[in-house]
Protein backbone atom coordinates (compact mmCIF):
# COMPACT_ATOMS: atom_id res chain seq x y z
CA UNK A 1 0.00 0.00 0.00
CA UNK A 2 1.18 3.34 -0.80
CA UNK A 3 2.78 5.47 2.14
CA UNK A 4 0.25 8.23 1.11
CA UNK A 5 -2.60 6.37 1.32
CA UNK A 6 -3.65 6.72 4.97
CA UNK A 7 -7.50 6.03 5.32
CA UNK A 8 -8.92 3.61 2.48
CA UNK A 9 -7.83 0.34 3.09
CA UNK A 10 -8.09 -1.79 -0.44
CA UNK A 11 -8.55 -5.23 -0.08
CA UNK A 12 -8.83 -6.13 -4.35
CA UNK A 13 -7.89 -4.63 -7.00
CA UNK A 14 -8.79 -0.36 -7.99
CA UNK A 15 -10.66 -0.05 -11.07
CA UNK A 16 -9.04 2.51 -13.30
CA UNK A 17 -12.43 3.98 -13.89
CA UNK A 18 -14.76 4.64 -10.99
CA UNK A 19 -18.22 6.36 -9.69
CA UNK A 20 -17.82 8.32 -6.76
CA UNK A 21 -20.77 8.91 -4.29
CA UNK A 22 -21.05 10.56 -0.54
CA UNK A 23 -23.50 7.55 0.96
CA UNK A 24 -21.93 4.41 1.38
CA UNK A 25 -25.08 2.20 1.73
CA UNK A 26 -25.71 3.81 -2.39
CA UNK A 27 -22.81 2.29 -3.21
CA UNK A 28 -23.97 -0.75 -2.36
CA UNK A 29 -27.12 -0.65 -3.94
CA UNK A 30 -24.75 1.11 -7.20
CA UNK A 31 -22.20 -1.54 -7.18
CA UNK A 32 -25.35 -4.40 -7.37
CA UNK A 33 -26.87 -2.49 -9.91
CA UNK A 34 -23.83 -1.46 -12.40
CA UNK A 35 -21.49 -4.53 -11.74
CA UNK A 36 -21.68 -8.65 -11.62
CA UNK A 37 -19.98 -9.94 -8.61
CA UNK A 38 -19.12 -6.76 -7.21
CA UNK A 39 -15.88 -7.11 -4.05
CA UNK A 40 -15.41 -5.28 -1.68
CA UNK A 41 -12.87 -2.84 -2.29
CA UNK A 42 -12.49 -0.66 1.12
CA UNK A 43 -14.72 -0.71 4.21
CA UNK A 44 -11.72 0.97 6.20
CA UNK A 45 -13.89 4.22 8.49
CA UNK A 46 -17.33 2.90 7.03
CA UNK A 47 -16.45 3.96 3.49
CA UNK A 48 -17.51 1.33 1.12
CA UNK A 49 -16.26 0.67 -2.07
CA UNK A 50 -16.49 -1.93 -4.42
CA UNK A 51 -15.10 -3.03 -7.43
CA UNK A 52 -16.81 -5.31 -9.94
CA UNK A 53 -17.16 -6.49 -13.40
CA UNK A 54 -19.29 -3.75 -15.78
CA UNK A 55 -21.56 -4.66 -18.82
CA UNK A 56 -18.65 -4.19 -20.82
CA UNK A 57 -16.43 -6.94 -19.22
CA UNK A 58 -14.22 -4.09 -17.54
CA UNK A 59 -13.66 -3.56 -14.14
CA UNK A 60 -15.53 -0.24 -12.74
CA UNK A 61 -15.12 0.44 -8.71
CA UNK A 62 -18.07 2.68 -6.87
CA UNK A 63 -16.45 4.14 -3.62
CA UNK A 64 -17.78 6.45 -0.96
CA UNK A 65 -16.37 9.27 -0.12
CA UNK A 66 -18.47 10.37 3.09
CA UNK A 67 -20.00 13.22 4.05
CA UNK A 68 -18.78 16.79 2.70
CA UNK A 69 -16.18 18.22 1.13
CA UNK A 70 -12.80 17.34 3.36
CA UNK A 71 -13.97 13.67 3.56
CA UNK A 72 -14.41 13.75 -0.25
CA UNK A 73 -11.21 15.40 -1.06
CA UNK A 74 -9.30 13.16 0.91
CA UNK A 75 -10.48 10.03 -0.11
CA UNK A 76 -10.36 11.26 -4.28
CA UNK A 77 -6.67 12.16 -3.20
CA UNK A 78 -6.13 8.78 -2.05
CA UNK A 79 -7.86 7.16 -5.29
CA UNK A 80 -5.83 8.92 -7.40
CA UNK A 81 -2.52 7.97 -5.48
CA UNK A 82 -3.72 4.27 -5.82
CA UNK A 83 -4.40 4.42 -9.43
CA UNK A 84 -7.77 6.02 -10.27
CA UNK A 85 -7.84 7.30 -14.33
CA UNK A 86 -11.35 9.05 -14.43
CA UNK A 87 -13.82 8.86 -12.59
CA UNK A 88 -17.74 10.55 -12.25
CA UNK A 89 -19.17 12.23 -8.70
CA UNK A 90 -22.98 10.69 -8.51
CA UNK A 91 -24.75 12.66 -5.56
CA UNK A 92 -27.64 15.01 -4.48
CA UNK A 93 -28.12 18.59 -4.45
CA UNK A 94 -30.83 20.98 -3.63
CA UNK A 95 -32.32 23.40 -5.85
CA UNK A 96 -31.47 27.18 -5.98
CA UNK A 97 -34.41 29.93 -6.85
CA UNK A 98 -34.19 30.91 -10.11
CA UNK A 99 -34.79 34.38 -11.75
CA UNK A 100 -38.50 33.28 -11.45
CA UNK A 101 -38.56 32.02 -8.11
CA UNK A 102 -38.81 28.75 -9.71
CA UNK A 103 -37.14 25.55 -8.52
CA UNK A 104 -36.06 22.43 -10.73
CA UNK A 105 -38.15 19.48 -9.38
CA UNK A 106 -37.12 16.92 -7.49
CA UNK A 107 -35.60 14.07 -9.14
CA UNK A 108 -33.93 16.22 -11.89
CA UNK A 109 -30.60 14.95 -13.07
CA UNK A 110 -28.22 17.78 -13.23
CA UNK A 111 -24.66 17.15 -15.11
CA UNK A 112 -22.81 20.36 -13.45
CA UNK A 113 -21.21 22.65 -16.14
CA UNK A 114 -18.79 24.16 -13.46
CA UNK A 115 -19.18 23.88 -9.51
CA UNK A 116 -18.11 27.18 -7.91
CA UNK A 117 -15.92 26.83 -5.08
CA UNK A 118 -17.59 27.89 -1.86
CA UNK A 119 -16.39 25.19 0.03
CA UNK A 120 -12.80 25.63 1.72
CA UNK A 121 -11.49 22.33 0.96
CA UNK A 122 -11.29 23.16 -2.88
CA UNK A 123 -9.89 26.57 -2.44
CA UNK A 124 -7.75 25.18 -0.27
CA UNK A 125 -6.60 22.92 -2.95
CA UNK A 126 -5.95 25.89 -5.16
CA UNK A 127 -9.69 26.01 -6.68
CA UNK A 128 -10.45 29.53 -8.26
CA UNK A 129 -14.15 30.72 -8.61
CA UNK A 130 -15.28 27.96 -10.14
CA UNK A 131 -13.81 24.22 -10.90
CA UNK A 132 -14.98 22.60 -14.33
CA UNK A 133 -15.00 19.09 -15.58
CA UNK A 134 -13.77 17.34 -18.25
CA UNK A 135 -15.71 18.15 -21.25
CA UNK A 136 -15.65 14.89 -23.10
CA UNK A 137 -17.46 13.32 -20.10
CA UNK A 138 -19.51 16.05 -19.80
CA UNK A 139 -20.62 16.13 -23.43
CA UNK A 140 -21.62 12.58 -22.79
CA UNK A 141 -23.46 13.14 -19.49
CA UNK A 142 -25.26 15.96 -21.83
CA UNK A 143 -26.20 13.90 -24.60
CA UNK A 144 -28.77 11.98 -22.86
CA UNK A 145 -27.39 8.80 -23.83
CA UNK A 146 -27.31 6.81 -20.67
CA UNK A 147 -31.25 6.33 -21.21
CA UNK A 148 -32.28 9.30 -18.13
CA UNK A 149 -33.18 12.83 -18.46
CA UNK A 150 -30.29 14.77 -17.80
CA UNK A 151 -30.42 18.27 -17.69
CA UNK A 152 -27.56 20.34 -17.40
CA UNK A 153 -26.31 23.61 -15.22
CA UNK A 154 -23.90 25.39 -12.61
CA UNK A 155 -24.22 24.06 -9.14
CA UNK A 156 -22.54 25.85 -6.22
CA UNK A 157 -20.47 23.55 -3.14
CA UNK A 158 -20.69 24.83 0.37
CA UNK A 159 -19.20 24.01 3.03
CA UNK A 160 -22.22 22.85 5.15
CA UNK A 161 -26.19 22.23 3.68
CA UNK A 162 -27.93 25.24 5.37
CA UNK A 163 -25.80 27.98 3.84
CA UNK A 164 -26.70 31.86 4.73
CA UNK A 165 -29.49 33.43 2.74
CA UNK A 166 -26.13 36.07 1.43
CA UNK A 167 -24.62 33.32 -0.01
CA UNK A 168 -27.51 31.79 -1.99
CA UNK A 169 -27.96 35.25 -3.61
CA UNK A 170 -24.63 35.18 -4.44
CA UNK A 171 -24.73 31.77 -6.39
CA UNK A 172 -28.25 32.50 -7.87
CA UNK A 173 -26.91 35.90 -9.37
CA UNK A 174 -23.73 33.78 -10.85
CA UNK A 175 -26.30 31.45 -12.21
CA UNK A 176 -26.32 28.45 -10.32
CA UNK A 177 -29.18 26.30 -10.35
CA UNK A 178 -28.42 24.03 -7.44
CA UNK A 179 -26.36 23.57 -4.31
CA UNK A 180 -24.48 20.35 -2.95
CA UNK A 181 -20.91 19.83 -0.36
CA UNK A 182 -18.36 17.77 -2.51
CA UNK A 183 -18.57 18.65 -6.26
CA UNK A 184 -15.83 21.11 -6.56
CA UNK A 185 -13.33 19.46 -4.12
CA UNK A 186 -13.49 16.37 -5.94
CA UNK A 187 -13.34 18.37 -9.50
CA UNK A 188 -10.16 19.80 -7.81
CA UNK A 189 -8.26 16.75 -6.57
CA UNK A 190 -8.87 15.86 -10.26
CA UNK A 191 -7.29 18.84 -11.70
CA UNK A 192 -4.37 18.78 -9.10
CA UNK A 193 -4.05 15.25 -10.73
CA UNK A 194 -4.49 16.03 -13.98
CA UNK A 195 -7.47 13.41 -14.58
CA UNK A 196 -10.81 13.77 -16.06
CA UNK A 197 -13.84 13.72 -14.30
CA UNK A 198 -17.65 14.91 -14.02
CA UNK A 199 -20.13 15.13 -11.97
CA UNK A 200 -23.82 14.24 -11.77
CA UNK A 201 -26.44 15.05 -8.78
CA UNK A 202 -29.83 14.35 -8.00
CA UNK A 203 -32.32 16.99 -6.86
CA UNK A 204 -33.90 16.53 -3.89
CA UNK A 205 -35.64 19.30 -2.78
CA UNK A 206 -35.04 23.13 -2.64
CA UNK A 207 -32.11 24.78 -0.57
CA UNK A 208 -33.46 25.35 2.79
CA UNK A 209 -35.79 22.59 3.26
CA UNK A 210 -35.17 20.09 6.65
CA UNK A 211 -36.57 17.11 4.98
CA UNK A 212 -36.22 15.84 1.45
CA UNK A 213 -39.01 16.50 -1.08
CA UNK A 214 -38.68 12.81 -2.26
CA UNK A 215 -39.20 9.25 -0.14
CA UNK A 216 -36.40 7.09 -0.07
CA UNK A 217 -37.34 4.90 -2.80
CA UNK A 218 -37.81 7.72 -5.01
CA UNK A 219 -34.96 8.79 -3.82
CA UNK A 220 -32.47 5.90 -4.17
CA UNK A 221 -34.18 5.50 -8.02
CA UNK A 222 -33.32 8.83 -9.39
CA UNK A 223 -29.83 8.07 -7.82
CA UNK A 224 -29.52 4.46 -9.62
CA UNK A 225 -30.87 6.70 -13.19
CA UNK A 226 -28.18 8.98 -12.44
CA UNK A 227 -25.51 6.43 -11.84
CA UNK A 228 -26.49 4.62 -14.93
CA UNK A 229 -25.90 8.08 -17.09
CA UNK A 230 -22.55 8.32 -15.51
CA UNK A 231 -21.37 4.90 -15.90
CA UNK A 232 -22.44 5.23 -19.79
CA UNK A 233 -20.28 8.43 -19.48
CA UNK A 234 -17.52 6.21 -18.53
CA UNK A 235 -17.73 3.68 -22.03
CA UNK A 236 -20.85 1.31 -20.60
CA UNK A 237 -23.50 0.64 -22.76
CA UNK A 238 -26.50 1.97 -22.17
CA UNK A 239 -29.40 -0.53 -20.26
CA UNK A 240 -30.29 -2.78 -22.65
CA UNK A 241 -28.27 -1.78 -25.33
CA UNK A 242 -24.91 -3.45 -27.09
CA UNK A 243 -21.39 -3.13 -25.90
CA UNK A 244 -19.23 -1.33 -28.47
CA UNK A 245 -15.87 -2.15 -28.85
CA UNK A 246 -13.32 0.61 -27.72
CA UNK A 247 -16.06 2.38 -26.41
CA UNK A 248 -14.70 3.15 -22.58
CA UNK A 249 -13.04 6.70 -21.48
CA UNK A 250 -9.45 6.50 -20.69
CA UNK A 251 -7.08 8.80 -18.65
CA UNK A 252 -7.18 11.26 -21.52
CA UNK A 253 -10.96 11.66 -21.43
CA UNK A 254 -11.47 10.58 -25.05
CA UNK A 255 -14.64 8.26 -26.25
Amino acid sequence: MSAQVHHLRPTTGLAPRGILCGDPARCLVLATALTERPIMFNHARGLWGYTGTAADGEPLTIQATGLGAASAAIITGELARLGLETFVRVGTARALPGADGTTAPAGTAIAVTGALAADGPSRTLGAGPAVLPDPTLLARLRANTGGVPVTAGLVASADLPHPPAADIAAWVAAGAVATDLQSAAVLQVAANHGLPAAAILVVTGPVGDEVPAVDDDAHLEAVTAAAHAAAHALGLPAPGATPSPGAAVGAGGQA
